[in-house]
């Protein structure tokens, strides 16, 4: 697999830890064992900083996401960069939703590899894995995939902005754009611009350098640049906020006014009227 893709594997192993807790967010039968080789390995190399707990918290207010805007009536849920996502197999969702994972070939092949090793029941919905390649024009392959630009669509590209540039992250927010319907929306996690320069965050942020998966983008003002790449922020929250994850946080949630603090964003955004 991608080098990247090593980061789906430390994913798997933050809710496989979650959810063996008592007080779990979330329960994820199957994360263990698609966290295999190297994902608990991985997380006992990055997983200081908050990062376990920030992985749950991101997990089950996209969860959440995807539950409030399917009984809302949205039928197509796309998960862009997938990795060793579950969610096909643990969500309770309308067995009429279609929900497409969207990733580079040679880990769709492994993950059903695993999947059928783990013996994996069926998914709860219609499940379409697109391979495509994500530098490219990967919206060719989903509508292949009979998926349907003409409904509305939640797209969930999950941990995946700040491995792009500002310049690829806005050109893939602006393809979901292209690709929606009125009624689509995005779930998304970004980093703040302060987190990738604080001096707190800079061994784990060197470590993941050296190791050929830096992350390159975050943005301080999250509302304008989903703005600009025609989306229009409805929700955004602080890991640690009510509805992310309150009383689960280490850290102190400081507020917006407040200069120099490292943050995640955690956001729902409607698809903007032309």
């Amino acid at each position: 697999m991608e080098t990247v893709s090593y980061t789906s594997q430390w994913t798997a192993a933050a809710r496989a830890l979650e959810s063996e807790r008592d007080d779990a967010l979330f329960v994820d039968p199957l994360a263990r064992r698609l966290a295999e080789p190297r994902g608990f390995e991985l997380l006992d190399k990055y997983g200081g900083g908050g990062l376990v707990e920030f992985v749950a918290i991101r997990t089950r207010y996209l969860d959440d996401a995807i539950s409030d805007l399917v009984g809302r009536g949205v039928r197509q849920v796309v998960l862009i960069a997938a990795g060793m996502d579950t969610r096909a197999f643990r969500l309770e969702l309308p067995d009429d939703v279609t929900l497409y994972e969207v990733d580079h070939r040679a880990l769709i092949e492994e993950k059903e590899k695993r999947l059928a090793q783990i013996g994996a029941p069926p998914p709860s919905v219609t499940l379409r894995r697109v391979q495509a390649d994500l530098t490219g024009d990967w919206s060719a392959a989903l509508r292949e995939s009979d998926f349907d630009p003409s409904k509305p669509t939640l797209w969930v590209p999950e941990a995946l902005l700040f491995f792009l540039t500002e310049k690829q992250s806005r050109t893939l927010l602006r393809t979901f754009a292209a690709n929606s319907a009125p009624g689509s929306w995005v779930a998304v996690d970004i980093l703040s611009r302060e987190l990738l320069r604080n001096p707190a965050t800079q061994i784990f942020l060197s470590a993941l350098k050296s190791d050929g998966i830096p992350w390159l983008f975050g943005t301080d003002t999250p509302e304008e640049f989903m703005a600009g790449a025609g989306w229009t922020v409805r929700d955004v929250k602080e890991p640690g906020q009510p509805g992310a994850g309150q009383g689960r946080w280490p850290y102190a949630v400081q507020p917006r006014e407040v200069r120099g603090v490292p943050r995640n964003w955690l956001i729902r955004a409607e698809l903007a009227h032309p």
